[in-house]
């Protein structure tokens, strides 16, 4: 029943955010020739030569970038991305005739792009899932770069699409337009995934026989790694190991379901970290300071 439950939960919420995607696609950048980035702004480009339907497409140049995930890191962690995929296809192609354009201020076609285009790809991550194109690049990349965050990835990838829009528009102003669409969805995208600061995220404490077995699940299927503590119970006053690991918030829901699924009765402590340094997260360069020894010293400057 709650594995029932978990899929459907899914598909509410790649649903979702191929709706929200789809009127930031059909509303606001291709009736502006915008291409911000991505598999759908190649799509968009050749919309406007060649007039062909931006979601099918989209999702034909997204078969081979599925089929390196598949390679790199399996079938079933590809599984929900190839059904965000077809959702996403599917619903710029169904909710083009539908949702209304808007061309009026660039400004504001730019802004609400990024907002509508970063909400509706953060429900689709929340549930560990990407739409292909360069938020799947930029995972498969940050498995091999985890100090970068997906943001990050995803806007030096983008770089070259809106580029190539330039010529392909022959305007330079809506390139510009494209990095303020593709700026706005990146910060929302980390700010909803990542919260404010990208140095925070969630602390578990699992008490379990099978702890090395989630352990191992979470190192292969979620790229984080753990710490083994020896640990004794006051209770039962017997030995055993309690797992130590940080992750960001929208990796919670999928060590919360490994935990599950190998020990139904894992003692499990979910906490907020605060700060957390160290590979993945924040640098833990150590001439870095906090802002408010900064400030401090800016003050003293001053005086």
């Amino acid at each position: 029943m709650k594995r029932v439950k978990t899929i459907l939960l899914d598909l509410a919420f790649m649903a979702a955010g191929a709706v929200v995607y789809a009127v930031s696609v059909n509303a606001f950048t291709s009736p502006n020739n915008i291409a911000p980035g991505g598999v759908t702004g190649i799509a968009t480009m050749l919309n406007y030569l060649f007039s062909t339907p931006i979601g099918l497409v989209a999702f034909l140049i997204n078969i081979p970038i599925i089929l390196w995930a598949v390679v790199e890191i399996g079938y079933k962690l590809v599984a929900k991305s190839v059904v965000a995929i077809l959702l996403s296809s599917v619903a710029i192609d169904l909710l083009a005739p539908i949702i209304p354009s808007y061309q009026g201020n660039m400004i504001l076609v730019a802004l609400f792009a990024g907002l509508c285009e970063g909400l509706g790809l953060s429900l689709t991550f929340l549930r560990g899932a990407t739409t292909g194109g360069t938020d799947m690049l930029a995972r498969l990349l940050g498995r091999r770069m985890p100090h970068l965050s997906m943001g990050k990835l995803m806007l030096a990838v983008d770089g070259l699409i809106v580029l190539a829009s330039a010529f392909v528009y022959g305007s330079i102003e809506n390139a510009m337009y494209a990095c303020i669409v593709i700026f706005v969805s990146t910060r929302l995208i980390d700010s909803i995934l990542y919260g404010t600061d990208v140095g925070t995220g969630k602390l578990f404490f699992v008490m379990s026989p099978k702890v090395r077995q989630m352990g191992d699940r979470i190192i292969r299927e979620v790229d984080r790694t753990v710490t083994y503590l020896d640990s004794h119970g006051g209770y039962t006053n017997e030995p055993g190991e309690t797992m130590l690991c940080a992750v960001r918030r929208f990796e919670v829901f999928q060590v919360q379901a490994i935990i599950r699924e190998e020990d139904r009765d894992a003692f499990v402590i979910v906490g907020d970290a605060g700060q957390i340094t160290g590979e993945g997260f924040r640098s833990a360069h150590p001439d870095d300071k906090p802002l408010k020894e900064l400030l401090q010293g800016l003050r003293k400057d001053k005086g």
